[in-house]
């Protein structure tokens, strides 16, 4: 079937669930979960992947075993789209993010010698720049306290340098749209739109 968006009642059950996170609660919804979220998401990330690679929808149970918090679900279904992409569903709505959460000792040496060029590092600069300007946010994840060794602490990009990961995320609040095929068009648009910082990461770092 073609992706025609989230039901409310997906919402209800991320709602419910934030309140009950137990497997009574799961039990007795999961229909709810298999046919309102997880075939939506199903049908979703399968069209995208003609354009922008293989998905992989992850599973609902958190890894609880070194966490305090023990609730055993996720309040959210999320899924990774090719290297580079991820969407999101949740209460609050539909989110999708690009980029790289985490990077190994390998890659993240190369990113900050990238970063560190006076030709890569300006480039890397106004890609976020662009996006930010898009109405996208650019995190940086793992972020160091000071500068790392090797870089000093006054380097014109340290901000960028300290980031042990850098993803582009962009949140949209629950509406009547989500009940459509809009949905697959903004997380499309935002994955286009966030190629530059991609393609910069899959040239520079990920290799």
């Amino acid at each position: 079937m073609a992706f025609s968006g989230w039901p409310e009642e997906a919402l209800d059950f991320y709602d419910g669930l934030a309140a009950d996170n137990t497997k009574t609660y799961w039990t007795k919804h999961k229909a709810v979960y298999t046919d309102q979220i997880l075939a939506p998401m199903t049908e979703l990330t399968e069209e995208l992947a003609a354009e922008f690679g293989e998905p992989k929808i992850f599973r609902p149970y958190r890894d609880i075993r070194f966490s305090k918090d023990k609730t055993p679900y996720k309040t959210h279904i999320g899924a990774v789209v090719g290297e580079t992409g991820y969407v999101q569903l949740s209460a609050e709505g539909l989110g999708a993010g690009a980029g790289m959460w985490e990077m190994n000792p390998e890659q993240l040496a190369r990113y900050r010698q990238a970063v560190a060029s006076d030709r890569l590092g300006p480039e890397l600069e106004q890609i976020a720049a662009g996006l930010e300007q898009a109405g996208i946010t650019v995190h940086g994840h793992g972020v160091l306290k000071s500068a790392p060794r090797g870089y000093p602490a006054d380097h014109p990009r340290i901000a960028l340098l300290r980031y042990k990961g850098i993803t582009a995320w962009q949140q949209w609040p629950a509406g009547a749209w989500l009940e459509s095929a809009q949905a697959r068009d903004r997380v499309s648009s935002f994955l286009r739109t966030t190629r530059p910082l991609c393609s910069w990461l899959t040239l520079n770092v990920r290799r």
